[in-house]
Parts: structure tokens; C-alpha cells; sequence
């Protein structure tokens, strides 16, 4: 191995230094890792993962499955292909086995997130993808080409084809000149396409030195030339090092200026690695031998591999190899067995074992592929509604089949996505020869044949699979390709089987006697089709960001004035604001009595909000909530449940009508974006005819409650061109009103509190004006501040529950006493499960009130219920569990509330709670604690 004094796309002005596992080496700009440990003279890049068998590199892309590295420097990342990583100085890398492991250092790198739009994605920029690109970027259309290495040209880098009378790298060149001048066009090299889903949905994964981001693209159609992968063979020591795929052989020779070895025999299957034994030759290297499994190729080929000096073999194959730390010769024998092995002396094997087109995007998409004997692989089916697959992704080798594809695709694809144009004329190629059938081998049996050497014939070499691991699979009874690859892990890997998995199904087509492995089919490509690190799909999202801290527009007063805070789904909410010297219990007390007896006032600015609009509004609400909407008038509002489809309570809250095409919709503080991807799920899936937008308006608002007897007055001063008498403004209504100091604000009889109380909201920048005025007009009141602590006391003296905590998702609305939401006369989600036996039970566990014995007993939340009479030995059968517990300001002692089995059945039972070893006796109850006829809350 070695540099060649000239050639290459390498920048051979500047020296990069770079190490691997502490020893430091040289290369240039323009080398991966893996062609500078070539240039450097390594090949072997660490032992196998179980066999500990020496290994070497083996492809010169991302499919490698030998050479992987533990990236040390910058942003540590393990699993790293070294054929895929750019080589810059200052590289550090550990060579590992096949096992990375998560450093525990800070990682510098920045990862970010892209959502764009394009008319056409085409994906991949071989000279098929390029094709594409042009013809459909001239019609104007947004255009997203992107291409996983650093350059365009995929194998045209490669080759001598001259395209339009010039060099192929010459066209290339014109290309992207073109692609730059075109205004809607946008090219991403060092980009993966990993992942493509429902509705031309794709994920691209593009490196930037130390940056990294994914694009989310949304596209009207897509072209896939994502070319094809070469294949190794299976024979005995397929594994040692210094077996190389014969297109990496060439590339490396071509882009990186470096021989592989100086002693080459070239084995393959079809005409495609006559071109790398020419190439070796004209670098230096003795290509000893061409071994073809066809017994007549094409006397072409045949001429040319005698020309350099090479011993051809036709209709045979290597049947095993020998050497220790590197291979020194090749075994060769007739594919049928016949003839005398011949042994060749050799430190490079370069194998072709034919093609396999890169489907693995076309499949993610939901295309189906066929096997097709001309092609010796698989290959899409095209059919409406999938991406268009195009040059060698379809099995198309020729360069001139290739260009003619890609600009009918690329035209196609423009056309269908509204930019009219017609497929450009395919330009004239030299260069470019016929492509005979290959013969593909799955499996060379051995010097023997015997069943003891398929332990040696490599199928998987990342994961150490052999034949005899097939065998053994198919002997247990499996016949599947998708139980075969789980019970012999061919496949698995981080190369997910892009080297193996055909050649497996080939195996298993021979040992099951199918005609093809089109017989067999192929495992499930599923996202990504490139390892993706967890940094690039978390981006920003991570550490603070990962879960950031919401605050309402009042934030700052809140802390200026002593709030303890909880946090509540990502919000900090005000949990009680304790005066010197107080705790938790005694601001509670202090604010609850407020709250009861003159005002207090509360920031709700946290409550979800979504805006419902469109004209099937109203039937959307009315098939969302348990009870009537679509007849509430405007300027009117409702309490609403809502339901999961097995009838379980899924949110409530409060929905305004604005106008007879509009409401606005409030949440739970936590719930809020679990109750949108609910609404826009029934929206898109099963609903999609109704004309209804969801949008979330929570951010835009901001919101005080003023709660108490003093309430109306509070609010009457703060709003002095409002009528905020009983008469003039009614329980569940709303008011557009200006404020005294001139914010436009919305006012609403609302009350979670069962008290007099109103809650006034305005757009959050005007969130701590409006907190400030009603301070100042409530101050010779007294008026209190009270968290979320005292909200909780308040709500459940009155009955009123909190959705997710006296709820556990197997509660209905009937199981909480809520009858009265409930519609008899409309459908509604979930209405169809309240007619199952299981949801009419008696014995179903329901919202009851629990009154401690002693009244000064505090129930732990979480407690269990059981009978008097119960021992407490295991297993203890439970009633129910306490769901709230509270000391009451009002009602001057502890309460609790819980769900019960049977719990309506039992008011007026003495229960039993077991806390610590001792029994604490509670008397079910109503879960209505004070105030039962709901006088206070018009003030009365």
C-alpha cells in the first residue's frame, strides 16, 4: 500500500496530522480516514467483534462494516465508519470492534433542525441524480439535490466517460455551475437521506465539520438515484484482510491517489471489476489473475485482462484464501468444483459479487421490489404514488440509460409538480460500454465441501455470521428471511446488512431449494438507512432546552414578591406566596380564607388555549365534548368533558363561542398539547372532510382570576365600562371590554373555586399591566395572591376535579357523578364504550368525599381504602385509593376526596386507611364539602 506519486482528488499542498489510537499519522485535505491509514500502510483496522479474527477495510463508503473508529477529538461519536469520515487535522480516533461506547465529556459539536418545502428532491448525485437535477431545476421549480459524499459525480469520479464531447468531471463541473445560477436550486453535499416517509416526508442527515443538522423536507415529488452497492462473496477466509470490494479498490486508487496492494487478483461475477484490474495496472500493481464465475464473458473483458498480464480463470471462483495478519494468496477452483485448485500469490483480493440497487429509501416509502435475473438483484416496482427510482437504484449500469432516466424523471417530476417542461435531449457519451449478465454465486463451497468449513465462510462480517449460522437457522425451522436474520443477527449491524443481506437471501434460496431469491423476498428497510447519532435527532433539544421552563408574562413579580414555585407541565406556577415566617400550611390558610371570604386573585395564564374555526366548528365540538355545543350562543361559554375512545376522561375545560364559526377552547395547564394532537388526530384521520382549523393560542394570552365576595366589585372598578351585575352579566358569559387604563381585555364569569369570581384575560404583553391593576384595584379589599396550592383546597371543598389527579385514565365522566355532561341525544367520542358491561358496573370505583374520623388527620394522596374488618396480611384487597388531600380554612379541618369501589353505594360507611402500620377510620362522603346548593357563586 502506498501513495501514488500523482492523481487523486486530494490537496497534496497541505499535510493533516491525525491519530489512531495514539499513534500519529499524515494525510491530506480530501482523504477519509480510511485512505490515509491506506496511504499509510494499514489496512488492518482491528480484530472481529466475537471471533477476535483480524480484519481490514473492506468498502470505501458508508456500508463499511470492518472499519469503525471511536471519534475522540470534537464531538466524540462512536461508530463512525472510517470510509465515510473526512480526515481533518487534528483527528483522534480509537479503532474498536465493532462496540462504542458514550463518552461521558462534554460534546462541542452543534446540532440543529431544518424544515423546508421543495417541488423536487432528488436524492443522489451520481450522474442519473445530476440528470434529474438539471432537467428539473430549469423549469423553476425548488429543487433540493443532495448527495451524501462531498462531491457530485457518484462513479463518474471514478471512471474516463466523456458526456457531451467533454470529460466527465468537465460536465460535472458545467452542472454545478448551472445548479448555482439556478435561483430556486439548493444543493446539499455530505448529506444522507435516512429516513422517508408517509407523503414525501424525507429526514437528511448533513455533516458540516462539527456541525450537524437535520432537514425535515416536505416534498411534491421525489427521485431517488441512490445508485447501488457492491457485494463481497462468500467463501472460506472471506474475512482476512486485504479483501476488498472491487469498486473501493478503484476508488481509492481514483480519489485517493493510494494502491490498495501491489499484487492484486481480481474475482468477480460480472463485467464491472475489469475496470479495477485495468486501473491496478495502470498504478503499478501485478494484477496475477482475473477470476470470473461466467464461463464465456465477454471475449472484450477477456482481452483486456490478458493485455495486462493477468491469468484469466473463466467459469471459476476463489474457494478460500490464506494468510495471518493480511492475505498472501488466493485458492482458485471451478465454480462446479472441477478442476485442480490453483493457488495465487497475492496481498490484494478485490471481489465483485455483483450488484444490489440502493431500494432501501424506495422501500421506507412503501414500494415493492422484485427480483430481476438480468440485473442479478432487486429492484422497485414502479408504480403511482412512490418516488421514481432512476439509474442504478433500478439496475440501470450504462451511463447513457442512466442520463436519458434522469432527465425524464427530473422532467416528470417538475411537470407533475406544476412547472411544465419538456425531457431535455440525452447528450452523446464515449466512453460508456454494454453491460452483460452477470452470474451470481451465493455460496463457493470449500477445499472439501465438507460442512465443517462454513464456520469460515463469512456472510456478515460485522456481526461474525457465518454459513454454518444460516444453516443452523434453516435446521431449527426457519424459513422466513426476517426469522433467519433475528436468529443469526446477519443484518443487525450498524451497515444494516447492505453487504450482507442479499447474499443471505441468496443462501437461504439455495438451501430451501427456491428457483430465486426473489422466492425468499427481503427483510423490512426501515429508518434510518444511515446510522443517525441521537445528538442530530435531539438537536437544540437537549439539557436546558430539552425541556424548557415556561413563565407567564407576571413571572418576575411572582418572584419579586416571595412565590414558591411547582412546576406544571413546563410551566412555573406560583404554588403560594408565604409572608415572613410562614409555611406552605399557613399561606395556604391564609389565602384560602381570602378566597372565601373577601378576593383574592390568581394567575391562569398557564391554561391551555386553542382557537376551533371553520364552519363545521360547532359539530367538530359537539363530537369532541361529552355534552352540546354546536347550539351555545355567541358570547356564551360551557364546561366541556372530553373522552378517549374507550369512554375514559381525557380533558375538560371551559369553551368559549367568539362567533358562530368560532371558539376558543381551554385546557389543563399540563394538557394542553396532548389535547391538540387529539383534536388535529381525529381531524386528519377520521374527519379530514370537516372544514376545521386547531390552532394553539395559549402564548398569546394572558389571564388573572379574581376570586371571592369582593370579586364583582374588584372587577367593577378595574372595568368601568362594564355591567358586572348578576343580571347583566351571567354565570358562563363573556364580555369585550376596554379597561380603565385602557387594555382591551376579555372578561369572563368563570369559577373553579365555586366562588364569585371572573377571570380577565388580555394579550400576554400586556400580562403584567393587567396583574398590577387588579393588585391596585383590589388593595383597600385587601386583596390576596394565591398559588396553585390554595386552588386545589378551593376546587375540591366544591367537588370539582383536577383531571389527571383524581382521574387515572380509567375514569368516566359517570364514574366522577358527572351525569349531567353527559349527552343523551348527540354521539360523541367514547360514547359508544359507555354501553359496554365493563363501563355500567356497580361496583366500578367512583369520585366519592372522605371525612377523617379525627379531623385533624391528613390523608396521605396515593392511601388505600380497605374494609374495617380487612387484616392488613398480604393481600390485602383494596377498595379504592385517596386522590386529594387537603386541611380546609372554611370547613376548619382535613378532607380528602378518592375513588371507591362502589363508592356512591357507601356514603355514610366508615372505611379504613392503612398508613404506617395503623389504621386511620374515614367516613365516605358526598364529594360536595361546602356550599351544596352553589349559592356563593353569584355572590348570593
Amino acid at each position: 500500500m502506498t501513495r501514488l506519486p500523482a492523481g487523486g482528488r486530494i490537496d497534496r499542498s497541505r499535510t493533516l496530522r491525525f491519530s489512531v489510537d495514539g499513534i500519529e499519522l499524515t494525510g491530506h485535505p480530501g482523504d477519509t480516514l480510511a485512505s490515509a491509514l491506506l496511504a499509510n500502510g494499514r489496512i488492518e483496522v482491528g480484530p472481529s467483534i466475537y471471533r477476535d479474527r483480524p480484519r481490514g477495510i473492506v468498502t470505501a463508503d458508508g456500508t463499511e462494516p470492518n472499519a469503525l473508529v471511536q471519534v475522540l477529538s470534537g464531538g466524540p461519536e462512536p461508530m463512525v465508519p472510517a470510509t465515510a469520515l473526512e480526515l481533518h487535522d487534528g483527528l483522534q480516533v480509537a479503532s474498536l470492534s465493532g462496540v462504542g461506547w458514550l463518552s461521558a465529556a462534554p460534546d462541542p459539536a452543534v446540532y440543529d433542525k431544518k424544515y423546508v418545502h421543495a417541488d423536487v428532491v432528488v436524492v443522489g448525485a451520481g450522474p442519473a441524480g445530476i440528470a434529474a437535477a438539471l432537467a428539473a431545476g430549469r423549469s423553476g421549480a425548488r429543487v433540493l439535490l443532495v448527495e451524501q459524499g462531498r462531491e457530485l459525480g457518484g462513479a463518474l469520479l471514478d471512471g474516463a466517460e466523456r458526456i457531451d464531447g467533454r470529460s466527465a468531471g468537465e460536465w460535472i463541473a458545467r452542472a454545478v455551475r448551472e445548479f448555482v445560477d439556478m435561483p430556486e436550486m439548493r444543493v446539499l453535499t455530505r448529506a444522507a437521506a435516512v429516513g422517508h416517509y408517509d407523503h414525501n416526508y424525507l429526514l437528511v442527515a448533513e455533516r458540516r465539520g462539527n456541525r450537524q443538522r437535520l432537514w425535515h423536507v416536505r416534498a411534491q415529488r421525489v427521485v431517488l438515484a441512490t445508485g447501488a452497492h457492491e457485494r463481497p462473496m462468500v467463501f472460506a477466509d472471506n474475512d482476512r484482510p486485504g479483501i476488498m470490494l472491487a469498486s473501493a479498490v478503484r476508488t481509492y486508487l481514483k480519489r485517493f491517489a493510494v494502491l490498495p496492494g501491489r499484487d492484486a487478483v481480481v474475482v468477480t461475477t460480472s463485467d464491472s471489476a475489469y475496470l479495477t484490474a485495468a486501473d491496478l495496472a495502470a498504478a503499478g500493481a501485478q494484477v496475477r489473475a482475473v477470476v470470473d464465475t461466467r464461463p464465456e464473458p465477454p471475449q472484450r473483458l477477456v482481452d483486456l485482462a490478458n493485455s495486462l498480464g493477468a491469468q484469466v480463470f473463466t467459469g471459476s471462483a476463489v474457494i478460500g484464501t490464506t494468510g495471518d495478519r493480511r492475505i498472501t494468496s488466493a485458492r482458485i477452483r471451478g465454480v462446479e468444483g472441477a478442476g485442480t485448485p490453483v493457488d495465487v500469490e497475492c496481498d490484494l483480493l478485490a471481489v465483485c459479487g455483483g450488484w444490489n440497487p440502493a431500494v432501501q429509501l424506495f422501500s421506507q416509502a412503501g414500494g415493492a421490489l422484485r427480483w430481476d435475473r438480468l440485473v442479478a438483484g432487486f429492484v422497485p416496482e414502479q408504480e403511482a404514488g412512490r418516488p421514481k427510482v432512476i439509474g442504478a437504484a433500478r439496475g440501470t449500469y450504462d451511463l447513457a440509460g442512466c442520463l436519458a432516466q434522469g432527465l425524464a424523471a427530473g422532467a416528470e417530476a417538475a411537470t407533475a409538480s406544476g412547472f411544465r417542461i419538456a425531457a431535455p435531449p440525452v447528450p452523446p457519451v464515449a466512453g460508456d460500454r454494454p453491460v452483460s449478465a452477470p452470474r451470481p454465486v451465493w455460496l463457493v463451497p470449500g477445499e472439501s465441501g465438507e460442512p465443517a468449513e462454513w464456520t469460515r465462510h463469512f456472510v456478515d462480517l460485522q456481526r461474525d455470521a457465518t454459513v454454518a449460522d444460516v444453516w443452523r437457522a434453516i435446521g431449527a425451522g426457519m424459513r422466513s428471511v426476517e426469522h433467519v436474520k433475528r436468529y443469526t443477527t446477519i443484518g443487525t449491524g450498524s451497515d444494516q446488512g447492505k453487504t450482507s443481506g442479499v447474499n443471505a437471501i441468496g443462501l437461504i434460496a439455495e438451501a430451501l431449494g427456491a428457483e430465486s431469491p426473489g422466492e425468499i423476498g427481503t427483510t423490512t428497510f426501515r429508518p434510518p438507512h444511515s446510522p443517525v447519532s441521537f445528538a442530530l435527532l435531539a438537536g437544540r433539544d437537549r439539557g436546558v432546552l430539552h425541556d424548557p421552563v415556561r413563565t407567564t408574562p407576571m413571572h418576575s413579580w411572582h418572584v419579586a414578591h416571595g412565590a414558591e414555585f411547582e412546576d406544571v407541565g413546563q410551566w412555573k406556577r406560583p404554588r403560594y406566596y408565604p409572608l415572613q415566617g410562614e409555611d406552605m400550611a399557613a399561606a395556604v390558610h391564609r389565602e384560602c380564607l381570602a378566597a372565601r371570604t373577601g378576593v383574592a386573585m390568581q394567575d391562569v395564564s398557564t391554561l391551555g388555549r386553542i382557537e376551533v374555526v371553520g364552519p363545521d366548528a360547532p359539530e367538530f365540538l359537539n363530537r369532541v365534548y361529552t355534552n352540546a355545543f354546536a347550539k351555545l350562543r355567541v358570547g356564551k361559554a360551557r364546561y366541556g368533558v372530553m373522552c378517549r375512545a374507550d369512554g375514559m376522561v381525557l380533558d375538560d375545560g371551559v369553551s368559549m363561542r367568539l362567533a358562530e364559526d368560532r371558539y376558543l377552547m381551554s385546557t389543563t395547564t399540563g394538557g394542553a398539547a396532548a389535547v391538540l394532537e387529539w383534536l388535529e388526530e381525529w381531524l386528519q384521520t377520521e374527519w379530514p372532510h370537516l372544514a376545521v382549523h386547531c390552532t394553539s393560542v395559549t402564548e398569546q394570552w394572558a389571564a388573572v382570576a379574581v376570586v371571592g365576595p369582593d370579586s364583582r366589585a374588584v372587577v367593577g372598578r378595574l372595568a368601568p365600562d362594564l355591567d358586572v351585575s348578576n343580571e347583566a352579566f351571567g354565570f358562563l358569559e363573556f364580555r369585550e371590554t376596554v379597561l380603565g387604563n385602557g387594555i382591551p381585555a376579555r372578561i369572563s364569569r368563570i369559577s373553579f373555586s365555586g366562588e364569585l369570581a371572573y377571570e380577565v384575560n388580555v394579550a400576554s404583553w400586556y400580562g403584567l399591566a393587567l396583574w398590577e391593576a387588579v393588585r391596585e384595584a383590589g388593595q383597600d379589599f385587601g386583596i390576596t395572591p394565591f398559588g396553585t396550592e390554595t386552588m386545589h383546597v378551593l376546587r375540591a371543598e366544591k367537588g370539582f376535579v383536577i383531571v389527571g389527579q383524581d382521574t387515572d385514565g380509567t375514569v368516566t365522566p359517570l364514574d366522577l357523578g358527572m351525569d349531567w355532561v353527559v349527552s343523551k341525544r348527540k354521539d360523541f367520542i367514547g360514547k359508544r364504550s359507555f354501553a359496554r358491561p365493563d363501563t355500567a358496573r356497580a361496583d366500578r370505583k367512583q369520585l366519592v368525599g372522605l371525612l377523617p374520623v379525627d379531623p385533624g388527620e391528613l390523608l396521605p394522596e396515593g392511601a388505600h381504602l380497605v374494609e374495617p374488618d380487612v387484616p392488613l396480611t398480604p393481600p390485602v384487597p383494596m377498595l379504592g385509593h385517596v386522590t386529594s388531600s387537603y386541611r380546609s380554612a372554611i370547613l376548619e379541618r382535613a378532607f380528602a376526596m378518592a375513588l371507591v369501589r362502589g363508592g356512591r353505594g357507601r356514603i355514610g360507611e366508615v372505611l379504613h386507611v392503612p398508613v404506617d402500620g395503623r389504621r386511620i377510620p374515614v367516613e365516605v362522603t358526598d364529594p360536595v364539602f361546602y356550599d351544596v346548593e352553589g349559592a356563593r357563586r353569584d355572590g348570593r
